[in-house]
């Protein structure tokens, strides 16, 4: 695509709203003007086409513009909400990046990097650069060993968006991070149709429902947990959130019982369940109902199988390659294995079951940790739970379960009614050895379940 083409998407909106920050309100000219002053400062600050910089920022209008004028610039940008040792490491180690750009006060302040005497550039960037391509680097998001850096065609990216029909113009929330692939989606989708990006300062569930009350916020991409966060602090029936047409959900599984708890707070809301991976990009997804957890991949651009009940994808928005380690989940053929276990109705829609890695193996008999929780959280005395395995010297694993519960107050009342919740419904080998009650459960910045996966 002609980055002419990105520019003149931004221009065609003219005076309508492009970002809304705080008091922040930026309209697609400026938005327009603003992406191509960043360009100019990046030539002044000596960044060159291909070379690997880090931007270091949440939503912002200047990180927007920054972004955007990183790819017509054909660098390959790697976003970073939170400058931790470990990332900037993995940024100036495995993906070579040569600047920091900072958002500072709503500008870009520029910090070069040490490099090393000798230039060792992965060869996936040589290819890009040859081509005259932009590169997205994302970390993934594990809690142990150093993150993944994991290399896009940025291009591709962008080009899987345009050309979109624009229809009525919709008011959406960033909530995903601006570092994570559905956050980066989120606003991409929402600029190439001339929509309105509502950017939240704090994602607080507090603060997240009256920025949806202030600006009649109209699609709502979250994780689960956020929607169980919301429910719980009652949060939805303290703000006007009648707005809200449109709730996307993904990241991690939702458990039915959530999902019908949600349809009830927000009745005028349709449900969609999405779906996607950091190595894979977004893809478009139909729901069976806004009351099931069942999907389509409804994708020109993905096709998917199942092998063994692992979900496999191919897509034209699948990342070029690790920068770190091996792609050993990637098949000989080019199937990228998600390690996600899905199951498939009669109709051909999926549900998603769980992750591979998150199986627990009692004696030999697999269990679900989600399935588990879906049927714990049918309890009205139940706030929210997580299943987890731990090692056990008989069974090889033992089922544990945390548990949120403030209308049960002893933890024998609390074991007891968990057993007999689950006993009524699921076999023996599925009911947890130790019920642990706590006041919270543990989840990440990302607003996913922190699930232990002990070994």
């Amino acid at each position: 695509m002609s980055r002419d083409a990105l520019l003149a998407t931004l221009a065609e909106p003219g005076q309508r709203t492009a970002l809304l920050h705080g008091e922040q309100q930026c309209t697609y000219n400026d938005l327009h003007a603003r992406v191509q002053q960043c360009l100019a400062w990046l030539i002044d600050h000596g960044v060159k086409p291909g070379d690997a910089v880090i931007l270091n920022g949440d939503y912002s209008v200047s990180a927007v513009a920054a972004l955007l004028a990183l790819y017509l610039n054909r660098n390959i940008v790697a976003p970073l909400v939170d400058l931790s040792e470990r990332a900037l490491q993995t940024l100036q180690g495995a993906a070579r990046c040569q600047h920091r750009i900072e958002i500072v006060d709503d500008g870009w302040v520029h910090h070069p990097l040490a490099q090393p005497v000798v230039d060792e550039s992965p060869e996936y960037y040589n290819a890009l650069r040859e081509r005259g391509r932009a590169g997205l680097v994302l970390l993934s998001s594990g809690s142990t060993g150093a993150p993944k850096a994991i290399l896009h065609d940025l291009d591709d990216l962008i080009d899987t968006k345009m050309g979109k029909e624009r229809k009525k113009p919709l008011s959406i929330l960033m909530f995903l991070l601006f570092d994570h692939i559905g956050g980066l989606n989120s606003l991409l989708n929402t600029l190439v149709v001339g929509g309105c990006a509502v950017m939240p300062i704090d994602r607080a569930p507090e603060s997240i429902c009256a920025l949806v009350a202030r600006h009649g916020v109209k699609v709502l991409p979250v994780s689960p947990t956020f929607l169980n966060l919301i429910l719980m602090g009652r949060h939805h029936e303290q703000h006007d959130l009648s707005s809200v047409r449109l709730i996307t959900y993904g990241t991690e599984s939702m458990q039915q019982s959530l999902l019908k708890r949600v349809q009830q707070a927000f009745p005028k809301a349709k449900m969609l369940q999405t779906f996607g991976t950091s190595e894979t990009g977004i893809s478009a997804t139909v729901s069976q109902s806004s009351g099931s957890t069942f999907f389509k991949l409804a994708d020109a651009n993905t096709q998917y199988r199942i092998i063994d009940g692992e979900l496999q994808l191919k897509t034209r928005s699948q990342f070029v390659g690790y920068l770190n380690q091996d792609t050993d989940n990637v098949t000989e053929d080019g199937w990228f294995r998600t390690g996600d276990l899905v199951e498939q109705n009669e109709e051909g829609y999926l549900r998603i079951q769980g992750r591979q890695k998150e199986l627990i193996n009692v004696g030999g008999l697999k269990v679900l940790p989600t399935e588990i929780e879906d049927v714990m959280l049918r309890s009205s005395l139940i706030d929210d739970c997580v299943v987890y395995g731990v090692p056990n010297a008989i069974t090889g694993q033992a089922v544990h379960m945390d548990v949120m519960a403030t209308g049960v107050e002893s933890k024998k009342a609390l074991k007891q009614h968990v057993l007999e919740h689950l006993g009524s419904c699921l076999e023996a080998y599925k009911l947890p050895v130790k019920v642990n009650k706590v006041d919270e459960i543990a989840f990440s910045n990302r607003f996913k379940k922190t699930r232990a996966v002990l070994s």
